[in-house]
C-alpha cells in the first residue's frame, strides 16, 4: 500500500508560526491538495459528505495542522509514565479500534507542529524522576503512518536518544519505516508492531499494511538496532481454525527475524484479547454496518473498567485457553523473549 496522503488539509492560523506547518503547507500546496483554514484543530467543520458514513470516510482522509496548547501529558497509560502528544487520529479503518469511541465525532487526523514546546515539557518530566521515564507516542494515533509527511516521530526518537533517562515507545500497523532506520536512537526507543492472524487483518483492519509488510519492516527495524516488540491484538477467535492462524503468524514472524540483529532476550510480546464496550459496539455497527466482527454480549464475560465503563471479554475458561496457546507458540519460536502481559 502507498504511504498516506490526505485529500483535504485544514490549518490553524497560529500553526503557521511554526516551521513544520510552513513546510507541510508548501508540500500540500505543491501536491495540489485543497487547504482550508480552521479556528482550532478541535473545531474542524465542513468536512464533505452527504451522510454520516461519507463524512466519516472523508474525515479519515483529512489532515489538520494544529498547535498543542495543553502541554500537560496524559499519565493514565499503563505501558508508560506519560503519553507524548504528537498526533491524534488515524487513517486506518480497524473495526474494533478504541479510537472509534475515544475520538467520537472528530476522527480526522491531527498533527501538532509545536514540537519544541512538546520536547521542553517532556524534558521537564524527565528531570523530575530519578529513573528512566517512558513516553508512549501511539496512544491516540498510529504515528508511523503519518511520519513520512511530518518526521515528527523521527525528531522525537532523536530527542529521546539524547536524553540519558528518556525512553520512547510506540506501536504501528504500517511498514513505512525506511526514513526512521538511520535515526540516532541510542537504544532509547522501543519499536513495536501490531500483528495478527491473516484473517483478522484482512477482515477487520482495512487501510493498514499487510502482515508480510509489517514483518519485513520489523526485520529492518531490528537490523537498525532498535529494541523490538510485538503486540498481538486483538486476539480474536474467528472460527475453529484460529489456533492454526495464530501459529502460522508466529512461524512467519520467526522466519522473517531469522538471522536478523534482534536481541531475543530484549524481545517483548504484549497479548490483548478482543474486547468491546456497549458504546463501541454501537459506533462500530454505525460505521461498519457489514462488519463480521462478533460482538455477542451473551457469549462474553462482563468486566468492570477503571472508569466505570465495563468491557465484554471472553469467558474465563476461554481466556485461559488463549493465554496458554499464545504462550506455547511464543515459547516454541522465541523461548528467550519476554511476555509483558496478557489481558
Amino acid at each position: 500500500m502507498k504511504p498516506f496522503m490526505p485529500k483535504l488539509v485544514y490549518v490553524e492560523p497560529r500553526a503557521m508560526e511554526y516551521k513544520l506547518a510552513q513546510d507541510l503547507h508548501q508540500k500540500f500546496k505543491d501536491q495540489g491538495i485543497e487547504i482550508r483554514e480552521t479556528t482550532s484543530h478541535n473545531q474542524v467543520r465542513g468536512i464533505p459528505g452527504d451522510n454520516e458514513l461519507r463524512q466519516y470516510a472523508n474525515a479519515k482522509n483529512t489532515f489538520v495542522l494544529g498547535v498543542r496548547k495543553t502541554l500537560k501529558f496524559d499519565t493514565s497509560k499503563p505501558s508508560a509514565e506519560y503519553a507524548i502528544p504528537l498526533a491524534t487520529g488515524c487513517m486506518g479503518h480497524c473495526h474494533y479500534c478504541y479510537l472509534q469511541t475515544t475520538l467520537g465525532k472528530k476522527p480526522y487526523i491531527r498533527t501538532y507542529v509545536n514540537l519544541e514546546e512538546i520536547f521542553d515539557q517532556a524534558h521537564q518530566y524527565i528531570l523530575e524522576r530519578d529513573e528512566p521515564t517512558r513516553f508512549e507516542a501511539a496512544c491516540t494515533s498510529d504515528i508511523v503512518g503519518i511520519d513520512h509527511l511530518t518526521h515528527s516521530l523521527k525528531k522525537t526518537i532523536e530527542f529521546m536518544g539524547d536524553q540519558k533517562k528518556g525512553r520512547l515507545r510506540f506501536v504501528t500497523k504500517y511498514h513505512h519505516v525506511d526514513h526512521l532506520l538511520d535515526a540516532e536512537h541510542n537504544g532509547h526507543t522501543r519499536f513495536r508492531f501490531s500483528i495478527n492472524a491473516d484473517y483478522v487483518i484482512k477482515n477487520f483492519e482495512p487501510g493498514t499494511s499487510s502482515l508480510d509488510k509489517r514483518l519485513e519492516a520489523a526485520r529492518k527495524v531490528a537490523d537498525a538496532g532498535y529494541p523490538l516488540g510485538f503486540i498481538v491484538a486483538p486476539i480474536y477467535l474467528y472460527d475453529d481454525t484460529w489456533k492454526e492462524g495464530y501459529h502460522k503468524m508466529f512461524a512467519h514472524l520467526h522466519e522473517q527475524l531469522k538471522g536478523s540483529s534482534v536481541d531475543e532476550k530484549d524481545l517483548t510480546f504484549e497479548l490483548i484479547q478482543h474486547r468491546f464496550t456497549k458504546p463501541a459496539k454501537r459506533v462500530i455497527l454505525q460505521r461498519y454496518p457489514k462488519s463480521k466482527l462478533e460482538m455477542d454480549e451473551e457469549e462474553r464475560k462482563y468486566k468492570w473498567g477503571r472508569y466505570g465503563i465495563g468491557k465484554y471479554v471472553y469467558p474465563t475458561e476461554t481466556q485461559e485457553d488463549i493465554k496458554k496457546t499464545m504462550e506455547a507458540y511464543i515459547n516454541e519460536y522465541f523461548p528467550n523473549s519476554k511476555i509483558s502481559y496478557f489481558t
